[in-house]
Formats: structure tokens, sequence, C-alpha cells
């Protein structure tokens, strides 16, 4: 197997640090750690490890003060790269003839595509700010609601329902007999009938 190398990299220690603390210090920023992936994955041979995590901390102190153009760039040129992947993926989807190449390629410009409308998403957050932060504060919810964060709901009052004798949360007792009326009553009242008197008549 062969054994990788590990780049190397200049430290300067702080005052009354040690040389073991000082690599250490440096190994686990960000910026190193960045500056050996891109190492790595960059297509361009010779890059020196040292000068790749000074330019990238100058990024970083460009962010830092305010300056997005740098971000701007890099989301904009990911942006057209996953366009390129989705053109590619659609023109092979489309010359798949098995239905399960065309789903996988299918499947995967899609997520190329999805990819592509957010990182533009994040290019005009960028550019618009203000706009993203309001976004960001309104949280739509289903129906006719709109929450809002940082707000305290607002409880909505119901007008009272009726549901099969409940009114107002009193239930009605349906055992009890109501009083009866003779107003407009279309019915008249019958009289007792004794049935023994009329067996004998």
């Amino acid at each position: 197997m062969k054994k990788r190398m590990v780049p190397e990299f200049q430290v300067v220690g702080r005052l009354g640090e040690s040389e073991a603390a000082a690599r250490t210090r440096v190994a686990v920023t960000p910026t190193m750690a960045a500056a050996g992936a891109v190492q790595r994955y960059a297509q361009v041979e010779g890059l020196d490890l040292t000068a790749l995590s000074a330019e990238l901390s100058r990024q970083v102190s460009a962010v830092q003060s305010g300056d997005l153009s740098r971000a701007e760039e890099m989301l904009t040129a990911q942006a057209h790269t996953l366009d390129a992947i989705f053109n590619q993926l659609a023109a092979r989807a489309a010359d798949a003839h098995h239905l399960p190449q065309l789903e996988a390629f299918l499947k995967l410009a899609l997520r190329a595509q999805s990819q592509a409308r957010a990182t533009w998403e994040a290019v005009s957050a960028i550019q618009h700010p203000q706009l993203a932060g309001y976004i960001n504060q309104a949280n739509i919810a289903g129906g006719h609601q709109q929450v809002n964060n940082g707000a305290h709901a607002r409880e909505t009052a119901q007008a009272p329902t009726q549901v099969q004798g409940q009114t107002d949360g009193t239930w009605l007792d349906s055992g009890a007999a109501g009083a009866g009326s003779a107003a407009n009553s279309p019915v008249a009242a019958l009289g007792e009938v004794n049935r023994a008197e009329e067996r004998r008549g």
C-alpha cells in the first residue's frame, strides 16, 4: 500500500509556546484544514499548503469585514457547474433504454437542478439581505394563519358551537322532561282512556 505523503507547512510559534503546541494549534485551524482539502482536490500541481492557508485567511478576513464578492463569485460559478451537470444527466436519461437507468439519471439530474436553484437563491440572499431576513422571520403556516418569529402567538376566539345538545359548554339533560306549550300546537292532548271499560261495553 502506497503511503500518502503528509504535506508540510510552516509554523510560526507564539511567545512561550512549544513547537508541539504551535503545530497542533495551526493544524486544527479551519483555514489549514481547508487548505489541505484544496491541495488534494485542486487540479493544480505544486500548491503550497502554507500559501493556501494564508490565502484562505485573507478571504476569511474579507468576509468578516463585510466583503462578500468572493462568495458571490464562488456561488455563481457553482450554479453554472450544477446546471452543466443537470444538462449532462438529463441528456443521458434521454438516451437510456431501460427504466432503471432512466430513473437513476433523472433522479440525479433533478437533484443537480435543485442544488443549482438553491445556489442561485443563496446568491440572491447575499445581494438582497433585507429581503432574505424578512423571509426568514415570516413562517407561513397552513391555511390562513401566519406566524412571525419573535412575536407572541395570538389566540383566535372561536364562536360557540352547538353540537348534539351542547351550548357554551353546558350539556342539556336529555332525560329531563321539557315544559309543554299549548300555543299553536297542531295536536291536541288526548284524555286518559280506560281500556277495561271499553271491552265491557
